[in-house]
């Protein structure tokens, strides 16, 4: 957890093979509504939304200054997947005196286009998208702006200037899970999710089979919420699923609300997205977590010097970009250490998650889009 690289999306490219970026698709972010914009610096000038020379598609001369815009689903203060995203923008900003950025919150799929064209129409020369929903539009828009570069996090569609982006997180929610089932005495583990699709099915069947590597009696109890960002109901569905005995509550949730049930009931809590331990008290375990600045900084530096590609990126552990934040303060010392020897055999590509469960050898895509059921230790079923 301590070491830190920024890898290059042409090094996670090469390392999935032709199959593993055939067709990656998968949905997050929160409910969001309309935008507003905070701009966060000037920038270059230039004809056609592009604030640099460049060639789109597979880079150009380079730019002495970029310009670069985010579009966040929700508002940046949710402590959870847009709040994440922004750490990331405001990371390279810091750190690059050539770099301006700018940002739009809360902005729903349906009005994402309008905002897009705004930034392409500027003096933006590339833009982030930050959800699902907001593929479509998106893509309309690359085909408009060509020389406007487009990134869009967790989608499938691609053109000469627009890329695409997602981290396995499943590898974090592992060791979690691991950690899960080394705490929990009831041997009930509780998840809030947030809907029944394929990337929240896959983080549930990675804590799953985490847990169970290393208690096979755990078993886990799923309350879907049907919401990314709604703290009063994934404050409720935890507590619904403490009643019913669970001792350990995990969450797909945009907020700490779920952390917070958990600390006020007295039971071990993991979060999800951003680090959570102020909100967990004694009983806090750890939180997979999202360090975005491990792709914005190589995108960004590749349009500054000229060599930005539309390629996939789906980076594991050894990007650090999904990751684990710190232990909670009472985690016993044989759990940090399970995770910690665990977490080594990921990073050293000994250990596949789905190795030995229902989904081993199955492809990049399928992981990515196809996954629909749980894993063996799941009370219930995915709904339809």
């Amino acid at each position: 957890m301590d070491s830190k690289r920024t890898i290059s999306r042409r090094e996670i490219l090469s390392g999935l093979g032709a199959t593993g970026v055939a067709a990656l698709a998968g949905c997050s972010g929160g409910d969001g509504g309309s935008g507003s914009t905070d701009s966060g610096g000037d920038g270059g000038t230039s004809s056609d939304g592009s604030g640099g020379t460049a060639t789109s598609g597979d880079g150009g001369s380079g730019m002495d200054t970029v310009n670069a815009a985010w579009v966040y689903i929700s508002e940046v203060g949710d402590l959870g997947w847009s709040w994440a995203h922004n750490e990331g923008r405001k990371a390279v900003d810091e750190k690059y005196d050539w770099l301006e950025t700018e940002y739009t919150e809360a902005v729903a799929p349906g009005d994402s286009q309008r905002v897009f064209e705004q930034y392409a129409q500027g003096e933006t020369d590339v833009i982030f998208g930050t959800t699902f929903g907001y593929q479509d539009p998106m893509f309309n828009v690359a085909e408009q702006y060509t020389d406007t570069y487009f990134e869009h996090a967790t989608g499938y569609r691609t053109r000469e200037n627009m890329g695409r982006y997602m981290g396995r997180i499943y590898e974090p929610r592992y060791l979690a899970g691991q950690a899960a089932g080394m705490v929990t005495e009831n041997n009930t583990i509780g998840y809030v999710g947030a809907f029944p699709i394929p990337e929240v099915v896959r983080s549930i069947n990675a804590m799953v089979l985490g847990a169970r590597s290393v208690n096979p009696e755990a078993t886990f109890k799923i309350r879907w919420v049907n919401a990314w960002f709604d703290p009063p109901t994934a404050r409720q569905a935890a507590n619904s699923l403490i009643d019913e005995g669970c001792d350990v509550i995990s969450q797909e949730q945009d907020s700490p609300a779920a952390v917070k049930a958990a600390a006020d009931a007295g039971v071990w809590a993991s979060g999800y997205n951003a680090p959570m331990g102020e909100f967990g008290g004694e009983n806090y375990l750890i939180s997979p977590v999202w360090n975005w600045e491990e792709f914005y900084d190589p995108a960004v530096s590749a349009v500054h010097d000229g060599s930005w590609e539309s390629d996939a990126f789906w980076g594991g552990m050894e990007t650090n970009l999904p990751a684990l934040d710190e232990w909670g303060p009472q985690v016993p010392q044989d759990v940090k250490d399970t995770v910690a020897e665990t977490e080594q055999q990921i990073l050293d590509d000994e250990l596949d998650v789905w190795a030995g469960s229902k989904f081993e050898g199955e492809s990049d895509e399928f992981l990515f889009q196809e996954m629909s059921s749980f894993v063996e230790g799941v009370d219930g079923e995915v709904p339809e």
